[in-house]
């Protein structure tokens, strides 16, 4: 447990909000590399701080083993930014009491810790084990674990399972498990008219009658019930803007965005050529933007594999979920069969997030019973 919550500080100490570079990942480095990594680094992106294309570090680390199977763990050691009102540093890990407070914490610093524990107690000539590391999973999401799976496609690293850790546990660590995740497109609508004055409308085109009746539309549609694995997918407005700081002026131009998050019975494509066909006949422009399609890994062997490793050392059967927002396994199921698990969520992105010290033991032995069932199979 000491190990294990040596090493979480040590993460956490290093400051890394998104997009992350330099230091976290020398710490990463530094602890895999007497395990027996090898460790690639590399960045992706090459525009200003603050954009989209802002530069992004990455690691992925190998240690080959004799046995044919080949094991990743991934995750993510960028973080939100703190804010304001902390009761110690959110990059200075402090233990009060039962908990380790700090940014990262749970969100994923912890679960990465783990991870690196866990592996020291896997033997060396068991099969490959890799961790897939990036910088940009709270980010756009542009240059990280898609810039990762092109180098492990070009470089023959492709694993045949993977565990992301991601805070899943809601009540108590061990009680939920993510097998899949609803997909995510996000909408900016614009009405387009003509700006004129309210006492001569004749001369004016007023855009935003024409984008509130589409918004209605959509606002009304029922895409589904939801599937065996999934809930239902669910449409929502999110911002509404015109502008106009004057009473007596017509608007030129009238935006709002909305957000879908979807089940496995839509695809971002589809769902897109909905919404623009609908808005298309109140003369509204769609721009859409797909941040990932909906995955599921159906209940199988490694998903239990990964229940009967956690309720081995909790006592807990986790529940299989597909609930939440998306992660970075919407990127890695294209590669493998890929499972989320880790730590209680309930402060993540929060002031004072902080981890349960003895759930930071508890899981490192889970990750360790994991990889070893993994390899053995």
């Amino acid at each position: 447990m000491t190990q294990v919550l040596d090493l979480a500080k040590r993460l956490i100490a290093a400051p890394s909000v998104t997009p992350a570079t330099g230091a976290v990942f020398d710490e990463m480095q530094a602890m895999l590399e007497p395990l027996g990594f090898a460790i690639h680094r590399f960045t992706r992106g090459n525009g200003p701080a603050g954009s989209d294309e802002a530069p992004v570090e990455n690691l992925f680390a190998i240690r080959k083993g004799a046995g044919p199977g080949h094991f990743a763990f991934a995750g993510h050691l960028d973080v939100v930014p703190p804010g304001e009102g902390w009761a110690s540093g959110a990059f200075e890990p402090e233990q009060r009491g039962d908990l380790l407070y700090g940014r990262g914490a749970v969100d994923m610093k912890g679960a990465i810790a783990c991870m690196v524990a866990a592996v020291a107690d896997v033997p060396h000539n068991a099969g490959t084990i890799s961790f897939i590391i990036t910088g940009d999973e709270e980010g756009p999401a542009l240059h990280g674990t898609r810039a990762l799976i092109d180098f492990m496609r070009a470089n023959d690293h492709a694993p045949d399972l993977c565990l992301v850790g991601e805070p899943t546990s809601v009540n108590r660590l061990g009680d939920m498990m993510k097998i899949g995740r609803r997909g995510s497109v996000n909408m900016w609508l614009s009405a387009k008219g003509t700006q004129g004055h309210v006492a001569y409308p004749h001369l004016a085109d007023n855009p935003i009658p024409r984008l509130v009746a589409a918004m209605a539309e959509l606002d009304a549609l029922a895409l589904d019930d939801g599937t065996d694995w999934f809930q239902p997918s669910n449409l929502e407005i999110t911002d509404i803007e015109v502008g106009n700081p004057a009473h007596n002026v017509i608007p030129g131009e009238a935006r709002a965005r909305l957000s879908i998050r979807f089940n496995d019975r839509h695809s971002g494509a589809s769902l897109s050529e909905k919404v623009t066909a609908i808005c298309a006949r109140h003369q509204v422009d769609v721009r859409p933007v797909i941040s990932g399609e909906p995955f599921l890994t159906p209940p199988g062997a490694f998903s239990q594999m990964v229940a009967d490793a956690v309720e081995a050392e909790t006592g807990v059967a986790p529940e299989a979920s597909t609930s939440g927002g998306t992660s970075d396994a919407r990127f890695l199921r294209s590669v493998c069969p890929v499972i989320e698990f880790g730590l209680v969520n309930a402060t993540m992105h929060k002031r004072d997030e902080a981890v349960a010290v003895a759930d930071l033991s508890v899981l490192a032995r889970i990750y360790t019973r994991i990889a070893r069932a993994a390899l053995d199979g």
